[in-house]
């Protein structure tokens, strides 16, 4: 039997089905909510249609992939199906799922993260607000208005939230890949740009609590799978700067604007925010708070709440609320105060010191809150960058160390929290030099914060080096959605197409973050590796010439020599590199030595490099400088070491 079987003489435009998922031990309520859609014109295919057979069978398959809509009904046995839970990752992965509990209990693994729609407490009922919100979805995947509904029943608590939610205006459905979805069709409803909050105490020393709510506030929507946000970089480009809200959002590709300000002062905490629709430019929602100091945690979980609820009103109120294992959030006011000044020190690092009093900001708060899971993530990856950049191999290893053990501790403390295993993958990758190592960590780091630029540079980065494009590019492509105004993004993007072969790509990337700001470092160095590899030697020997990181430019002034023949000039280049940075520039040392054909010393620069710890290493199995040696046995066991193999 074909699809055509499921067509139960609904309405005659809606041509495609919704696919319906459920355990056999369900079907009186899966029977209740195919007769409800296909009143309401639906068609509804569900394996009843199949007169025996194996239930994931040809015709099951076919099915499910030509489905408008993936309803899955999550109750205790469906949660234990492999049946169910294939269809319901197959609706996931393509944006089609519309999930429903049935019985109040929460999906399985893999979709715990995702809101789901729970009609326990009313049945099957389609007059109930829960199944409101569900049919409301389920018409947003058609790109049609919510069917015309009865009104509710005395009693039933629907609020004009949720009638709002069940009209036209719904844009966004339950389901894992709706910002993808959204994004795709040109209509990213439920986009956000949360724009630098500014500092009204009339005090410079107090700009560390504005910046902290709008980055903690940005990151708490960024790890709502119904929110696209657009990263802080790119937010902060409009700091102290006027402008329209149309443009600015424009700009940034987005549909709302978050802006705020901040009053601290006389033991007291005012912030005011507004939620300004990009389309019109007026403010969608307006409040202005004024608590205690102390309660200003309660602030910070009010305002994403609202804003929230204003973006994805299709919800339950219960549902925006962020669990701590999630949020890796304090309830200790002096904490949170400690962590956000420890946080705009790293994040505006000046040197070794500027790192070192982060540090002890971060140590503060978590002393202050031992289960504080953000102020160990955040030790952690402090830690991590101090020990990198130590030049000595004891005080690195120690430090790495305690920064892995932080990381584990913020990971015991918030499993689901990404930044834990965001600090846990440097520690190892550039700390240990492990690369399949820190495998799990950024698969659980992407697994979290997939909503979060900065998670997906990294994983697009760290699998550039292993050579996997088909993770790494869709990563950083997606990072540089969330992040259109960040030159270092940009840059990013560049070594991820250069390390995955695509020079053509790597230089467009490489332009665009020269394009956003022309001084920023080592672009034009790479953009001229992508030229030498292009063997457009004289367009390369250009861009080596502007660029102003030695490290780049020196090997590239002696590889361009080199390809010209001009063996004097190359070794002047080469020499001028050792003499200035020693041993700090072995891996370039390497590079130059492979193209030189001097196969042995180049092989003795990597092994010292690696003696050094130098992470310019996890470049070495996708460096196409390096591919002259890769036959050698001494390169094999360099890679073994560095656990690429």
């Amino acid at each position: 039997m074909d699809e055509q079987a499921a067509n139960t003489g609904g309405d005659p435009h809606k041509n495609a089905h919704v696919f319906l998922s459920y355990s056999r031990e369900d079907q009186k309520t899966a029977k209740a909510v195919i007769t409800l859609l296909e009143k309401l014109g639906y068609k509804v295919w569900w394996d009843g249609l199949i007169p025996g057979g194996k239930r994931f069978g040809k015709v099951t398959t076919q099915a499910l992939d030509n489905a408008r809509a993936v309803m899955v009904l999550w109750s205790k046995v469906s949660v234990e199906s492999h049946w169910v839970h294939d269809e319901a990752t197959r609706g996931r992965d393509s944006g089609r799922l519309v999930p429903l509990s049935i019985d109040g209990s929460h999906p399985p693994l893999g979709f715990g993260q995702f809101q789901f729609i729970d009609i326990s407490k009313e049945g099957v009922r389609e007059d109930g607000p829960q199944m409101q919100r569900a049919l409301a979805a389920l018409a947003a995947l058609y790109g049609e208005p919510a069917p015309a509904l009865p009104k509710a029943r005395a009693g039933s608590g629907v609020s004009r939230r949720t009638l709002i939610a069940g009209s036209a205006a719904v844009a966004v459905i339950a389901g894992s890949a709706v910002g993808w979805r959204f994004m795709r069709a040109g209509a990213p409803g439920n986009s956000l740009a949360v724009l630098p909050f500014d500092n009204l105490s009339g005090d410079p020393a107090q700009q560390y609590l504005p910046d902290g709510l709008a980055a903690e506030l940005r990151s708490r929507f960024a790890r709502n799978p119904l929110l696209t946000v657009v990263g802080q970089t790119s937010s902060n480009e409009f700091r102290g700067k006027t402008g329209d809200a149309k443009g600015i959002a424009a700009r940034l590709g987005v549909a709302h604007l978050l802006t705020g300000n901040v009053r601290l002062g006389a033991g007291e905490v005012r912030i005011a925010v507004e939620l300004v629709e990009a389309a019109t430019g007026f403010a969608r929602w307006t409040q202005t708070y004024q608590r205690p100091a102390g309660n200003i945690l309660r602030l910070q979980e009010e305002i994403a709440e609202a804003v929230d609820a204003a973006l994805t009103p299709q919800l339950s109120a219960g549902s925006h609320k962020e669990s701590v294992k999630r949020s890796g959030g304090t309830t200790v006011a002096a904490a949170y105060d400690a962590y956000l000044r420890g946080k705009l020190l790293f994040e505006n690092p000046v040197d070794e010191a500027s790192d070192m009093a982060a540090l002890a900001e971060f140590t503060r708060a978590a002393t202050l809150d031992p289960a504080y899971a953000a102020a160990h993530a955040a030790r952690a990856r402090t830690m991590g960058v101090i020990a990198v950049a130590s030049h000595d191999l004891a005080v690195r290893h120690k430090l790495v160390a305690e920064a892995e053990s932080e990381a584990r501790r913020a990971i015991e403390l918030a499993a689901e929290y990404p930044e834990g295993h965001v600090a846990l993958a440097y520690a190892t990758l550039f700390g240990k030099l492990d690369v399949i190592g820190a495998e799990p960590a950024h698969e659980a780091a992407m697994r979290y914060g997939a909503g979060n630029p900065e998670v997906l540079s990294r994983y697009a980065l760290y699998h550039a080096r292993r050579r996997q494009p088909d993770k790494a590019l869709p990563a950083i492509d997606k990072a540089a959605m969330l992040e259109p105004l960040d030159p270092a993004l940009f840059k990013s993007k560049s070594q991820v197409h250069y390390a995955s072969g695509d020079w053509d790509s790597a230089i467009a990337a490489g332009r665009k973050a020269l394009e956003i700001n022309p001084k920023v470092s080592s672009t034009h160095g790479n953009i001229g590796n992508a030229l030498l590899q292009q063997n457009k030697v004289a367009e390369a020997a250009a861009e080596f010439a502007l660029e102003k990181n030695v490290t780049l430019a020196l090997p590239g002034k002696a590889i361009v020599a080199l390809r010209q023949g001009a063996q004097a000039t190359a070794k002047a280049a080469y020499d001028q590199l050792v003499t200035e940075t020693g041993k700090a520039t072995l891996y370039q040392q390497a590079q130059i030595l492979a193209q030189w054909g001097k196969r042995d010393e180049a092989l003795t620069a990597l092994e010292g490099a690696y003696a050094e710890r130098d992470p310019g290493l996890l470049l070495t199995l996708s460096d196409p400088f390096l591919r002259p040696l890769e036959t050698e046995a001494r390169f094999k066991t360099l890679l073994g070491k560095l656990h690429f193999v």
